[in-house]
């Protein structure tokens, strides 16, 4: 029994900590959000106007956040590359061209390479921003501008791991990425050039048209027998077939629940024709509509296939067996 209570009170204690971290990171961001004003659009307009690199860096655990705020820089139009400040100041400078700007991640503001590298950067003429902590610090006073990630306490109970403090950096850094798209007019299909691969690309690339190409059209004229329908349902193993006219216009769509409810209904199923039992005016997804789009339809009306139609001309079907094995879904 004793065992049991020091285990859960060990429990307790683990959750009531991880609990505590969270709140604690939590606080800082909405802090972080509520401290945002002019001087921070000003510093964003001002980056986006001087129209070159931004060159990120930092030492310890804010050159880690640097990579990062680089990857999102990048993958979201804003040209960016990463120099740690430590071989900064061994040659890397050298990787700053004209027109760059440098942003400088530091939570004191105050480190050794911090200190030696502003200079060198304000030396050779270029715009520096400073992320910090501190607001009286060496790195602030000497930026053209700053990005404000004070916090009050790191979630490390001994308030000495950077925790919040990097939380805050990650978060400042999304936030300037965020930003500079909306500023740049970086929309959905720039960001599917940028991300190709992958599942990603695939929700941002992939074609309606593409997924209705994977198969052969199952399709029937209105006056197709019963029989006649079975079998090319049958045979396209779609669990569905068109209903088409003479110019390939399509009129109806027939599904297997279409025939099983048929089926309970009608005694006679002699005279029945594809006509009688296919429903009209079926919805339909554009060749060139997204894969996802065509998921999102099929979602929103509980179906399985949609029709591929452009101007009403038939084009096949997409299935969301299709989408799920090419991880649309």
């Amino acid at each position: 029994m004793l065992l049991k209570f020091t285990f859960a009170t060990m429990s307790d204690s683990l959750l009531s900590r991880a609990r505590a971290a969270i709140i604690n990171e939590s606080a800082a961001l909405a802090a972080m959000a509520h401290r945002l004003d002019e001087h921070f659009e000003r510093t964003v307009r001002e980056i986006h106007a001087a129209g070159g690199r931004l060159v990120v860096s930092g030492i310890g655990k804010s050159a880690l956040v640097g990579r990062k705020i680089v990857a999102t820089l990048n993958s979201t139009g804003t040209p960016a590359l990463f120099m740690h400040a430590a071989d900064a100041i061994h040659g890397d400078l050298g990787m700053i061209q004209s027109g760059d700007q440098v942003l400088l991640i530091s939570k004191s503001g105050e480190s050794p390479e911090i200190k030696t590298l502003v200079p060198l950067i304000k030396k050779y003429g270029f715009r520096l921003i400073g992320m910090t902590g501190q607001l009286n610090s060496f790195l602030a006073r000497e930026s053209d501008w700053v990005l404000d990630t004070t916090i009050e306490k790191e979630a490390c109970p001994h308030n000495l791991a950077p925790t919040t403090s990097t939380t805050a950096q990650m978060v400042m850094g999304d936030v300037l990425a965020i930003c500079l798209m909306e500023l740049s007019g970086f929309s959905g299909n720039d960001f599917a050039r940028f991300h190709p691969g992958g599942n990603l690309g695939k929700r941002l690339l992939l074609l309606a048209g593409d997924i209705a190409a994977l198969h052969s059209m199952p399709r029937v004229l209105p006056g197709a027998s019963l029989r006649e329908v079975i079998v090319e349902i049958t045979q396209k193993r779609l669990g569905v077939t068109a209903v088409v006219d003479e110019s390939e216009v399509v009129v109806g769509i027939i599904t297997d629940g279409d025939l099983r409810r048929m089926l309970e209904k009608q005694d006679d199923i002699s005279r029945v024709r594809a006509e009688d039992i296919m429903t009209k005016d079926p919805k339909t997804v554009g060749h060139a509509a997204l894969a996802s789009e065509a998921l999102e339809m099929m979602q929103l009306n509980d179906i399985s296939q949609l029709i591929v139609a452009d101007g009403g001309k038939y084009g096949g079907i997409v299935h969301l067996h299709d989408l799920v094995k090419e991880g649309i879904l």
